[in-house]
């Protein structure tokens, strides 16, 4: 299936793969800024599983990626990291308890790294799987 990155495994990321991909979203995002007039600080990312991790990934890596983020069954994508500033950013995470991909555990680490680095975040829990819901 298409994907913004590759993957090795079933929530395994083929993490060099994320990295460039990540950058080249970036750029991408940066470019089109310019092209189209568009004020680059006020980008706000929605993403759904693996959309949702690539947003995740470009909030790791870049502190002007997003002014906010809503990302729904999203899953850690890098550890280790040094995660940058991210305060005034407002990060909203749609999350199932049920969910066989994404383990309840990685949407709470996901929401302490991000608000360890100063981002707002909230959390929203149905007690579904992996879909998304009304």
């Amino acid at each position: 299936m298409p994907r913004f990155f590759r993957r090795l495994a079933e929530g395994v990321f083929d993490e060099e793969d994320l990295k460039f991909r990540t950058k080249e979203t970036y750029d991408f995002l940066s470019e089109a800024a310019k092209e189209y007039n568009l004020d680059r600080n006020n980008f706000i990312a929605i993403g759904y599983s693996n959309g949702a991790n690539i947003a995740g990934s470009l909030l790791f890596h870049y502190p002007d990626a997003f002014r906010k983020a809503i990302l729904h069954h999203p899953m850690v994508p890098m550890r280790g990291l040094e995660l940058p500033e991210l305060s005034g950013v407002s990060v909203f995470i749609g999350a199932g308890t049920n969910d066989p991909i994404c383990a309840p555990q990685e949407k709470e680490e996901l929401s302490q790294l991000l608000t360890g680095v100063g981002a707002s975040v909230e959390v929203h829990w149905e007690r579904y799987g992996h879909q998304l819901t009304g």
